[in-house]
């Protein structure tokens, strides 16, 4: 591969991997440094991507293993020396009366956030492969590619993720 071919990736599937990371990641300054990274560590392994083959799912691919090493590095420092940090809780919107158009948008932005939020709280085992499907819209097979894990395991991961999902936001009072 060339480095023109990667250049057109960029160009192609830059957007998706960008928002994969700041999905991951959870805010755009680490996302910005896993997409650079990505991009850092795809330009080293030029020679493997096959471009007839899904270039976006390797992509996809580098950045998770990038994430998941750093992840593993925060974590064996984290349990030498522990780093607190809590994230304050939001208020939840509150009525009186009627509810207008703005209540309305309000408790469908306070949904899609509680099902971000149990989205975040799944084990990443079941979270990335939902992500992977829903979000970027991979088949089974790319993201077996991807994770480097059977097809099967991958549809009892989904089938498992979709499970827990239902459960919590059920119990929370989302009968949908």
């Amino acid at each position: 591969m060339t480095i023109q071919e990667l250049e057109q990736f960029i160009a192609t599937y830059g957007t998706d991997i960008y928002s994969f990371c700041v999905y991951l990641t959870g805010n755009r300054p680490e996302a910005e440094e896993l997409y650079q990274d990505t991009f850092l560590k795809t330009l080293e392994l030029l020679d493997k991507i096959q471009k007839d083959g899904n270039p976006k799912s390797y992509l996809l691919s580098v950045a998770i293993r990038i994430w998941k090493n750093r992840n593993r590095k925060i974590n064996r420092r984290n349990s030498i020396a522990p780093m607190e940090s809590e994230e304050p809780m939001e208020p939840a919107a509150g009525g009186n009366g009627e509810r207008s158009e703005v209540e309305d948008h309000l408790l469908k932005k306070e949904e899609i956030r509680y099902v971000q939020t149990t989205l975040r709280k799944l084990p990443e085992k079941y979270r990335i492969p939902l992500c992977l499907y829903y979000r970027e819209e991979l088949t089974i097979e790319d993201i077996a590619g991807c994770l480097r894990i059977p097809q099967g395991t991958v549809k009892s991961r989904l089938h498992k993720a979709r499970e827990k999902m239902k459960e919590e936001l059920e119990a929370a009072g989302y009968d949908r």
